[in-house]
């Protein structure tokens, strides 16, 4: 059983460009307000209170998983990012996910590269260079 789901690029808070956010169907009004635009963001705090919450309440929702790995990476947490990561590519079900890039691949896929971009650093946010100024909330 397949079904599409919902993806966004984190391209502010990651430096590669088309780097996935999955929002799982059943979970699209909530998270999309409250963990999907604080993940975007780079507020990986705010997004992890929601995605732990829906974790633990469906913690075989691959999509939900990869978006859980996501917020641990870029709050630093290398290693339950690795761990939701390698959870959501072993689930039973593997879904379809559309990206944001307008190509269509499964949970599983999705899941190897989130692991490869989390080995490489990609979800960190990019250094700022020297003389550079920030905008700080």
């Amino acid at each position: 059983m397949s079904f599409a789901a919902l993806a966004l690029a984190l391209v502010a808070a990651t430096p590669l460009p088309g780097a996935p956010v999955v929002v799982p169907p059943a979970m699209l009004a909530e998270a999309s307000e409250l963990a999907v635009q604080p993940l975007v963001a780079g507020r990986s705090d705010q997004a992890l209170v929601t995605l732990e919450r829906a974790s633990a309440a469906d913690p075989q929702d691959p999509a939900l998983l990869i978006n859980l790995g996501i917020a641990y990476a870029q709050a630093g947490e290398d290693a339950k990012a690795r761990a939701a990561f390698e959870n959501a590519a072993a689930c039973d079900e593997v879904i379809e996910l559309d990206t944001a890039d307008g190509q269509t691949t499964d949970s599983r896929r999705l899941a190897r590269k989130a692991l490869k971009m989390l080995a490489r650093g990609e979800f960190r946010p990019a250094p700022a260079r020297a003389g550079q100024l920030t905008l700080r909330d």
